[in-house]
């Protein structure tokens, strides 16, 4: 084994809840018990209560111990859903960084984990960076996990496989619902960025063939990405085919859907100001209004002068798909896995990673 430092490890959650988060955790805490702790580099296996904000507490109160913790209490906190740990949103500056560290100094931290996504890996990122200019050898690991999956250099991300079934099986029973009432569906769908768990939507039509017309295709017969400008004429024109041809119209659509300029079209339609996270995010999953705005549009735009508005209604899935409890097996295996690999990268001597 190289030469490491001895002391401690703490393991934090951080962002969005996922279905399979625990997994990441009960891997760290599986391979440290398996490496690091059998070698005697680590003492103590401390799990930080809502993140960072477990190491800025005084005293013990946001620190809790893992090191004892047995596999059958491990395995039941594996396959629950949401963060056990509790999570955050705080972004670290420099002063919080430094409360970070005195945190890390009190409890004789070498090893930190932060299980999450971008805003974590960047919380990581100036942790670890803090802490060497600090001249405070402490070596830091992001555990990889969202819903969204934008992580870059990833095929996916932990949490991505389990929402993407919730979206695909809760639109085919939308579907069902929408073909017994007609009218038009709009489901709005979690992906400020990234559109791949709204592109997760085409898995409710099973092997129909993609190139079919909207009309021609089972539901949800219109899909709309991030990654596409969106634009409000051709949106209607879209939804307008279909419902003349079929009666009836499901939609997906992203919560970050852009025009063609770039600007999100949720906040253009939101009826109230947006609410703002610590990372200067809007937040878009917690509020109904772009769909109740795509709603209005299609209302105002195909209902003809003295005649009958179509029937509209729009759902925001939001935050019901981050911890639904019945999880993909693969993403389970997966996330149990790549946390246990970040505790064997830092037993092979990784700094940071």
């Amino acid at each position: 084994m190289p030469d490491l430092p001895s002391g401690n490890a703490a393991i934090g959650q951080s962002g969005g809840p996922t279905a399979v988060i625990n997994q990441s955790l009960a891997g760290v805490v599986e391979g440290l018990k398996a490496g690091l702790a059998a070698s005697g580099k680590v003492k103590r296996i401390l799990g930080m209560r809502h993140g960072v904000r477990g190491l800025v507490k005084s005293g013990s109160d946001g620190l809790v111990d893992l090191t004892g913790i047995n596999a059958a209490k491990l395995e039941a906190i594996a396959r629950t859903p949401s963060a056990a740990l509790g999570s955050t949103r705080d972004k670290p500056d420099e002063a919080y960084c430094e409360r970070i560290l005195a945190g890390a100094r009190a409890n004789d931290i070498r090893y930190f984990f932060y299980i999450g996504g971008n805003d974590s890996a960047d919380t990581c990122r100036i942790v670890s960076e803090m802490a060497a200019a600090a001249g405070y050898e402490l070596r830091c690991f992001h555990v990889p996990k969202t819903i969204d999956n934008d992580l870059l250099e990833n095929d996916h991300t932990p949490g991505f496989p389990s929402a993407a079934r919730f979206v695909s099986l809760a639109l085919m029973g939308d579907a069902l619902d929408n073909a017994s009432l007609g009218g038009i569906k709009i489901n709005v769908i979690m992906g400020r960025n990234a559109g791949f768990l709204t592109a997760a939507a085409s898995l409710a039509r099973g092997q129909a063939s993609t190139g079919a017309a909207p009309a021609d295709r089972p539901a949800p017969h219109l899909i709309y990405l991030p990654e596409v400008p969106f634009s409000t004429d051709a949106f209607l024109a879209d939804v307008e085919a279909v419902y003349a041809k079929l009666g009836r119209c499901q939609i997906a659509v992203s919560e970050g859907i852009r025009d063609e300029t770039g600007a999100e079209i949720g906040p253009k339609l939101m009826r109230v100001a947006g609410e703002v996270d610590a990372h200067g995010n809007v937040q878009l999953s917690g509020t109904s209004t772009l769909g109740d705005g795509l709603a209005d549009l299609v209302k105002s735009g195909l209902t003809p002068k003295g005649g009958k508005a179509p029937r509209v209604r729009a759902d925001t899935f939001g935050y019901i798909q981050r911890c639904w409890p019945h999880p993909s097996p693969v993403d389970s295996e997966e996330a149990r896995a790549v946390g246990r690999y970040a505790a064997e990268l830092a037993a092979g001597g990784e700094a940071h990673a």
